[in-house]
């Protein structure tokens, strides 16, 4: 009787489940995916000053950056800039910093990680024309609006001028940011709506090619122009920010700085390195043949 009885409850127990789990399930399909934080590529978390840079793809001499930074030629969704140059420098929320990236005349609040990268110091007189070139690259969207920005500082670290925001949009213009202050340089062109998709793009790290809802994308090449008003020491620095979380990720690609017509710095070409595998495996290779050479010379002597 009692195994009767236990047969009963196993069998009135598979009856519950199945009636219950395909309810339980269509509820799990209803619920929103998580937007989960993915490993970064694994770059070095302060340049400029170290040793023993772990990046492949340095930046300029003298240049600095907190977060992750480096220097890459086209790539992905991010083509080379119409200045011919044959590389470009970036800056990514991918492997920043917490505190890091908010801009720092006028910050939204909000702002969780991100990353800056500075150029070295240079002196104009009044009057000189400062360019560059950037790109605003961005996996996010819907109401996760990460930005990007560049200010022009003194040599006394005094922010002197704002020259260009950029922020997510689900539909119209990226630049300048929305919500954030008005930049003083001229922007060519002046609006720029996102190429949306997910773009494909090696500085967002695990969401490269990667779509958060609208929004996500880039907005291509896009001219900053503005004249130093005052003679003096400046440097230009650049700053990308996760905004309201830390997932998917944005960037900022920028080129050819020049103060009067000339670089402030030389090119830097991308460089890349053996992986640590490859370099064990030409390893084991060279003490196999060096092995083999050793042995047919044993063989021969006999």
């Amino acid at each position: 009787m009692e195994l009767k009885s236990l047969r009963g409850m196993q069998a009135a127990a598979w009856i519950l489940a199945a009636t219950l789990l395909p309810g339980f399930a269509a509820a799990q399909s209803k619920t929103p995916k998580p937007r989960l934080k993915l490993p970064a590529v694994s770059r070095s978390k302060v340049r400029g000053g170290s040793s023993t840079p772990l990046d492949p793809s340095p930046i300029p001499t003298g240049w600095t950056c907190v977060g992750n930074c480096g220097t890459d030629a086209a790539d992905g969704v991010v083509t080379l800039s119409p200045t011919g140059n044959a590389a470009y420098e970036w800056t990514s929320t991918s492997g920043g910093t917490d505190g890091v990236g908010a801009l720092p005349t006028g910050a939204l609040g909000s702002e969780t990680d991100g990353s800056t990268l500075s150029t070295t110091i240079f002196t104009a007189t009044a009057g000189t024309a400062l360019n560059f070139y950037f790109n605003f690259v961005t996996s996010d969207g819907a109401g996760f609006a990460d930005y990007a920005w560049a200010e022009l500082y003194n040599s006394a670290n005094t922010p002197v001028a704002l020259l260009f925001t950029a922020r997510t949009e689900t539909s119209g213009s990226i630049i300048p940011g929305t919500g954030l202050p008005a930049p003083l340089a001229t922007l060519t062109p002046a609006s720029v709506p996102i190429i949306s998709g997910g773009p494909a793009w090696s500085p967002l790290g695990g969401y490269s090619g990667s779509c958060y809802a609208a929004g996500c994308g880039y907005t291509g090449w896009v001219k900053s122009s503005y004249t130093i008003a005052t003679a003096g020491s400046y440097y230009l620095k650049v700053g990308v920010v996760n905004w309201s979380d830390e997932a998917y990720d944005t960037g900022l690609a920028m080129d050819g700085v020049t103060v009067g017509g000339v670089p402030i710095t030389p090119p830097v070409t991308p460089t890349t390195t053996p992986a640590p595998s490859s370099l064990l495996l030409m390893g084991f290779g060279l003490a196999a043949l060096a092995a083999f050479f050793v042995a047919r010379g044993k063989f021969a002597a006999i």
